[in-house]
């Protein structure tokens, strides 16, 4: 991997972790269609820990919704009533929804890299995405704020997260319309979607941190690593920032048209190749 193909492909998973269009489906199907030819084995451990980066942009951005998480859930948990404060309830519910991706992250993960190397069968997931964000808008009801959220709405949203684990199938767009699903507004369900994906790329961040120090070049790999890293940080911070204004008033529509028509693409692209 060349420093401008990290460059690229952390620019690209700054765009599209947060934005429900799959950011694994993109940094398997760029350096397909591009005829790019990576190392599979340390191609997978960029995609995972260049996520390290957009990690970072999600809790610089929601730092001080994140303190106050934090607080609440230790005064909650002093003064014996966990679930008493708006804020403490969301910190579990955060844990709670993170289970289900958690474990079958853990159980999946031979079959999750095996998907990586298949840009065809990611491209079909990336369809998947496109029915679920359309199926969402339509018939959701929108009518609820973050407060309202429940131990139920936790777990429900949490499995939708679970299916994010294979590439193609968008985190943000799976677990938006896991609130969705739930009634809750745009934009309060991304909050949440955001919130809930900081446990789950942490995690994975440390899993693959383990098969990074494997790498018999290691020294070699890292300053390239490190600017997909940056770029990924600051492209993925203004995405949250966008993304959250355009939900205010503004359908998944496009997102599900964009997720379709890139997904036919790849799949003519395949075809004739």
């Amino acid at each position: 991997m060349t420093f401008i193909q990290s460059l690229i492909l952390g620019i690209v998973q700054g765009l599209t972790e947060f934005l429900p269009v799959s950011s694994s489906a993109h940094l398997v199907l760029v350096p397909f269609v591009l005829n790019w030819t990576l190392d599979p084995t340390k191609a997978f451990i960029f995609d995972v820990l260049v996520q390290l980066g957009t990690l970072v942009a999600v809790i610089a951005y929601f730092w001080k919704d994140l303190v106050a998480i934090f607080k609440a859930v230790i005064a909650g948990i002093r003064d014996r009533k966990p679930f008493e404060a708006a804020n403490s309830r969301l910190g579990w519910f955060i844990v709670l929804a993170t289970i289900p991706a958690g474990l079958g992250g853990l159980l999946l993960k031979s079959k999750v890299e095996a998907a990586f190397a298949n840009p065809v069968m990611t491209a079909v997931l990336l369809f998947v995405t496109a029915i679920m964000l359309t199926l969402a808008e339509i018939f959701s009801r929108k009518e609820r704020d973050l407060e309202s959220i429940t131990a139920l709405d936790a777990v429900i949203i949490g499995f939708f997260q679970l299916l994010a684990i294979f590439p193609g199938i968008s985190r943000s767009g799976a677990t938006i319309s896991g609130g969705l699903s739930r009634g809750l507004k745009r934009e309060a369900a991304a909050r949440f979607a955001f919130l809930m994906s900081i446990p789950v790329m942490l995690a994975a961040g440390l899993l693959s941190v383990l098969d990074l120090v494997k790498i018999p070049d290691l020294g070699s790999f890292l300053p390239v690593l490190s600017i997909g890293f940056i770029a990924a940080l600051a492209v993925g911070y203004l995405s949250i920032r966008w993304l959250l204004n355009f939900l205010k008033s503004r359908s998944l529509i496009p997102f599900a048209g964009y997720c379709a028509v890139v997904s036919v693409l790849t799949i003519f692209v395949a075809y004739f190749r």
